[in-house]
């Protein structure tokens, strides 16, 4: 069956507080991307760490090409790439270390490896920073340095959250470019973001107001299923 990504009836709790996110349904097929826009606090990153296999919903299930999710480890073995919003790089090693050490830990081999480090980096617009310690990088490219691990792994979904908020006007473009591309192949992909320049690149954007979803704007056939009020 043709790769989708599928959120169905979705609702995320932590502990005995209300829930986070609350009966969202939202289906992401193949070449799309979607944007999940919201005020902070809104669910955004819960909904992405869901769909990530990160969390498990308290009700709903999250599936990829009709199988749903059971935890992280079956998420990552149906190629299911999260660029998490703090980075989660290692700030001990090198910009082209952390690609690397990524990589080869999910099967590519050493020499491949180092190919696509360089291309990712290139493509981001860090190749004079490959050598960097991370710590030493600022901001923006820390940014980059994540988003181009994440793209290396040639994800067949790709969760994109608050990827551009650290960027310029030009590393924004380049890097909304990169994940149209990655749509273009045929990966799913969705991107949490504040930024209204970031959800307009996006063909459909569902909005999370306290934990519930409404999809605001949408193209023709190409989204199924949400949530709106309970």
């Amino acid at each position: 069956m043709p790769l989708t990504l599928v959120a169905d009836r979705v609702t995320v709790g932590y502990g005995e507080g209300p829930a986070v996110l609350r009966d969202v349904s939202i289906t992401v097929p193949s070449g799309q991307m979607l944007a999940v826009t919201g005020s902070s606090g809104a669910g955004k990153t819960t909904l992405l760490r869901a769909m990530a296999g990160q969390l498990r919903p308290t009700a709903g299930a999250v599936a990829v090409a009709g199988e749903p999710l059971r935890d992280r480890d079956h998420a990552v073995a149906r190629r299911v790439v999260l660029i998490p919003q703090h980075n989660g790089l290692a700030t001990i090693l090198t910009a082209e270390e952390n690609l690397q050490v990524v990589l080869v830990a999910n099967g590519v081999d050493a020499d491949d490896a180092r190919r696509r480090t360089a291309e990712w980096l290139e493509r981001v617009g860090l190749t004079g920073q490959a050598n960097q310690l991370v710590e030493e990088l600022s901001g923006g490219q820390q940014q980059r340095t994540a988003i181009a691990r994440g793209l290396a792994l040639r994800g067949d979904v790709l969760l994109a959250d608050e990827v551009t908020s650290e960027l310029d006007a030009a590393n924004r473009q380049r890097v909304l470019d990169l994940l149209r591309a990655e749509a273009s192949r045929g990966a799913a992909v969705v991107v949490a973001t504040h930024d209204p320049e970031t959800a307009a690149a996006c063909e459909v954007e569902l909005h999370l107001t306290d934990g519930l979803a409404e999809v605001v704007r949408q193209g023709t056939g190409l989204i199924d299923g949400l949530a709106t009020m309970p």
